[in-house]
């Protein structure tokens, strides 16, 4: 029994060590490839026709009662720093003033152009409704998604985002969007699993097995949505706007990882566990669609983390109850537990020294000193979500998403 339990924890904790060093090292010394078209500026007549709508960009925004955000967001949006592009604002039945204010109160932002929706559709959630109508009324063939209660990081933001598609050969391009820094053990949480996402899709990506990204901050070409026939096959799923569509079109050569800080876009976390608690059920219900490989190798992932703490504290009281009753180990299960111990604390160092490499390039997302802590924090948040999704049958309300 000892033995099986010893064999089982250096399988998982060996697994976890391919991950980290072979898998999560694609992010953490991730290189942008040279690209041709990034040679010439934007004001070079050679490099960009302003008569060519084909490089024009669309940027979508899906929006319900976010009249302080867009306040703050448009004009960042306006006055991003590329020749041709518009800004689609999609006003999903707010009740807060929003319309008037996109209606009357914004001349001076000459890139926005506003659609209202006046009602919701029983056979789509609402905001992949507003997504596929904002894509089928977009004046450009390129579309770059994000929030109301997002901001980029700089005026390069969509230039950047978007060089792949326009200039290169891609269809989709994912970025990221790590979420402001607030005191408190609930923020901690939250930057904590947004970078641990992060290393998982941009590293899984990187390793040509694309499957998410973010609506936050993602770009891709239109006629890709409408070959895919848009949100068709997950179109009554809560979310999944952006990973199951993702996960559904991207591939090893069409899909580009963006880690450019210019090109990060900075998010308002929630402030509460209750808001939080119900923006984390709607993700964990979204990842029951994706394709059964992309399940297996983040179960896997997932899975081999939080078993290795789970089956190291396990070994730990197992060690303890032997000192204390003066049990002895035969020689093999001594050489196992050692063996199984040094993998552990290889393991821990590994992480540590690759999640902080990472959280350092992507805005210094968790601090250097916290990714241990962040580490075990990962593993008890994954470990109770498990069973809570093992356990709970209960069907959920739909929010607007």
């Amino acid at each position: 029994m000892i033995t099986a339990l010893l064999l089982f924890w250096l399988s998982i904790v060996g697994i976890q060590l391919i991950y980290i060093f072979f898998v999560y090292t694609k992010t953490a010394f991730y290189r942008h490839p040279d690209r041709n078209y990034a040679v010439l500026s934007y004001n070079s007549a050679d490099y960009y026709s302003e008569s060519d709508d084909q490089q024009g960009v669309t940027v979508i925004v899906c929006a319900r009662n976010e009249l302080a955000n867009l306040k703050e967001l448009l004009p960042l949006l306006n006055n991003q720093d590329y020749p041709t592009f518009e800004v689609l604002v999609m006003d999903d039945r707010s009740t807060d003033g929003t319309y008037a204010y996109l209606e009357n109160d914004i001349p001076e932002l000459s890139r926005v152009r506003v659609i209202r929706i006046d009602k919701e559709h029983q056979h789509v959630t609402p905001k992949k409704y507003a997504l596929t109508i904002a894509i089928k009324k977009a004046r450009y063939p390129t579309v770059l998604l994000t929030d109301a209660d997002c901001r980029p990081a700089s005026l390069n933001w969509l230039s950047e985002m978007t060089e792949p598609l326009i200039f290169g050969s891609k269809d989709i391009t994912i970025g990221f969007s790590p979420y402001e820094y607030y005191p408190g053990l609930l923020n901690l949480l939250i930057r904590s699993e947004t970078l641990f996402t992060a290393i998982q899709y941009f590293s899984l990506a990187l390793s040509g097995r694309p499957y998410m990204g973010v609506g936050r901050n993602m770009a891709y070409r239109a006629d890709l949505f409408f070959a895919n026939k848009g949100f068709y096959t997950h179109m009554n799923v809560v979310g999944g706007d952006d990973d199951l569509f993702i996960n559904e079109v991207a591939t090893r050569s069409n899909t580009f990882v963006c880690l450019a800080p210019d090109t990060f876009v900075w998010s308002k976390p929630k402030t509460t566990w209750a808001d939080w608690r119900q923006q984390k059920r709607r993700h964990l219900n979204v990842g029951k669609h994706y394709k059964t490989g992309n399940k297996v190798r983040l179960g896997l992932l997932i899975g081999s983390h939080v078993l290795s703490w789970a089956v190291a504290l396990v070994v730990g009281l197992l060690v303890l109850v032997h000192a204390l009753h003066w049990y002895s180990f035969s020689s093999d299960e001594w050489l196992l537990l050692l063996v199984g111990t040094g993998f552990f604390i290889l393991r821990q160092l590994a992480f540590w020294a690759i999640v902080g490499r990472i959280s350092h390039r992507l805005a210094h997302t968790v601090h250097w000193s916290f990714i241990p802590f962040m580490d075990l924090l990962i593993a008890v948040y994954y470990g109770l979500a498990g069973l809570k999704t093992l356990f709970n049958r209960r069907k959920k309300q739909i929010y607007w998403r």
